[in-house]
């Protein structure tokens, strides 16, 4: 699996989800952001006083994958997120190696790392079976 992490343009939220609910990827997070990249800081005059804005207002999505579906998810927001200017945004891929639900919680307060409680494992199995079910359904191979 992967983390595709994207940062983007605030204006373009509406339709990078729309696209990427047609890839019937809609388990997403977005967060509020600031940061600057190739485009630089600019000048504004408040009450007489020069202001130079350096840090800019994105939206963060991230989104966990199968490696089959990174390739059409990274096409998606590429070709809905750009606005053709300077600070469109940008796209990390980077491996997960795991996840685990919060509601998964060991009852008996063992470490982390130690044994699994064979409840969890069912539960997994089933949800990534039951994941892979409905992407090969939609077109997209599940690993």
């Amino acid at each position: 699996m992967k983390l595709v992490v994207a940062i983007f343009r605030a204006e373009k939220l509406q339709v990078v989800q729309a696209a990427l609910k047609k890839q019937h990827v809609d388990q997403v997070t977005v967060s509020n952001v600031m940061g600057s990249g190739h485009e630089r800081g600019r000048k504004l005059i408040y009450r007489s006083t020069t202001v130079e804005e350096s840090l800019f207002p994105k939206l963060r999505l991230e989104v966990a994958l199968e490696d089959a579906c990174v390739g059409e998810a990274i096409r998606a927001i590429q070709t809905h997120a750009v606005t053709g200017e300077k600070g469109d945004g940008v796209v990390f891929v980077m491996p997960l190696e795991n996840f685990v639900h919060i509601h998964e919680v060991d009852r008996e307060n063992r470490p982390f790392g130690g044994t699994r409680s064979p409840i969890g494992e069912r539960l997994r199995s089933l949800a990534f079976t039951t994941n892979s079910r409905i992407r090969q359904k939609n077109g997209c191979p599940g690993q």
